[in-house]
């Protein structure tokens, strides 16, 4: 199916579909409805994206006159009664196969760090646990789709938040920054042959069997041995190729653009690889000067990252759907918290984490375009408010993980989710 077919018949069909954001029904416990989805990608906007002028387009306010409101005019959407800003014009088109969640919410402010932590663990920062990321999780539940990939891919700059915490390292990542490379460490080198390559193997071999031996009780020599044998395993050619974008036609190559939209494209390729999930950050560069943190100057050039996102994330979709693979694959737009209505004094926003929106797209779910409404200024929740308890148990759900589950540091159980209840109303 071709994009622009794709688009025309997604809208089409959800004309003919009855709105479902207004649906109260809640999950009971024992009640959970498991998902199909195979892969998940987890769209990152470092930051904290603005709600009111992206997913939750209200009034227009004013800048310069210091009146809260919407930076950006609203659209219409193939969903009848969702808006989004005028910078999603493709994703617009596609949004029954979309649903903002505009109620969700936690307590942390004024702390970039503490707030991605709790976004990317879904609980808060304590001295006494640490957390596994949700991509960890996954990663541990469902393991890789293929025997020749890795389970979890993080495609941005790593750190303790993203990572397996008690879940340990054959919970965690393998990263890469430049997508021309592929991940540091897994390339062979210039110069190195098939036949230096297995004498360093043959003497890599003796050194491990020997370490084994003599440290075999050793918890932490065992993990590094277990690191070693996987990037062994993955350096091979089989896996490697997905980095390698020239296989793709130009002009599928073209359409998701650069930079981030390369990014979109190597994701699909790595889940044809066997990866089950994917962290992607956007914007890794700050094409507006300062990324989705957009405290004064920030606000003018928001529009970039929009029409970037807007363009590569709905290539993405179209070019999934094409391949069969739209409704087998999650894709979470996810942000550390969103911003305030009210413009700063130097014409920007602040931070606002009582109410703000996560997308979610694709999987297989029961999509209506927005679920939950927000006051008229985006600050606060009417109805439906979800937790990032509940959102995690809504990914946990729609990945086939049960969320009502136990994970264990040591002995010690902890509940997966921090005790969310899924968003029936999006599960089928």
């Amino acid at each position: 199916m071709k994009r622009r077919n794709f688009l025309a018949a997604s809208a089409s069909a959800a004309l003919a579909s009855p709105l479902l954001a207004n649906d109260p029904t809640e999950l009971e416990v024992g009640q959970t409805p498991l998902g199909k989805a195979e892969h998940c990608v987890m769209i990152w906007l470092g930051g904290g994206m603005a709600q009111i002028d992206t997913f939750d387009p209200k009034k227009m306010g004013d800048a310069k006159a210091r009146k809260a409101g919407a930076y950006y005019r609203s659209i219409d959407t193939a969903v009848p009664g969702v808006q989004v800003c005028e910078h999603l014009t493709e994703t617009a088109k596609i949004m029954d196969r979309v649903t903002a969640v505009r109620t969700v919410h936690h307590d942390v402010v004024d702390e970039h760090a503490a707030a991605t932590n709790r976004m990317h663990t879904g609980r808060p920062t304590t001295g006494t646990v640490q957390y596994p990321s949700i991509g960890s999780i996954i990663a541990n539940q469902r393991g890789a789709a293929n025997d020749g990939a890795p389970a979890y891919m993080l495609v941005g700059y790593p750190n303790l938040t993203r990572g397996p915490g008690f879940l340990g390292q054959s919970s965690g990542y393998v990263y890469l920054t430049d997508v021309s490379t592929g991940p540091a460490g897994l390339a062979r080198p210039a110069g190195i042959t098939d036949q230096r390559q297995s004498r360093r193997q043959e003497l890599l071999s003796t050194v491990r069997a020997a370490t084994g031996q003599r440290f075999k009780d050793d918890h932490m020599i065992n993990e590094y041995d277990s690191a070693v044998a996987e990037s062994l395993r993955l350096s091979g050619p089989e896996f490697m190729s997905a980095f390698d974008l020239k296989n793709e036609p130009d002009d599928l190559r073209n359409q998701y653009g650069d930079g981030f939209g390369q990014r979109c494209l190597l994701t699909r390729r790595l889940f044809e690889s066997g990866v089950r999930f994917v962290e992607l950050s956007h914007n890794m560069n700050f094409r507006n000067g300062t990324g989705w943190d957009t405290h004064n100057d920030g606000q003018l050039n928001q529009h970039l990252l929009i029409q970037e996102l807007d363009r590569s994330m709905s290539t993405l979709m179209a070019d999934l759907e094409e391949r069969k693979m739209l409704d087998k694959t999650l894709i979470v737009i996810n942000s550390e918290f969103g911003r305030p209505a009210q413009f700063d004094a130097g014409g920007g926003r602040g931070h606002h984490s009582k109410n703000f929106t996560v997308v979610l797209a694709g999987g297989g779910l029961r999509h209506c375009g927005a679920y939950g409404t927000s006051d008229e200024l985006a600050m606060e929740a009417v109805d439906k408010p979800v937790s990032v308890p509940d959102l995690f148990a809504t990914i946990m759900a729609t990945m086939g993980i049960d969320p009502t589950k136990n994970l264990y540091d040591g002995d010690r159980p902890v509940p997966i989710t921090d005790d969310g209840t899924p968003i029936k109303a999006l599960l089928s």
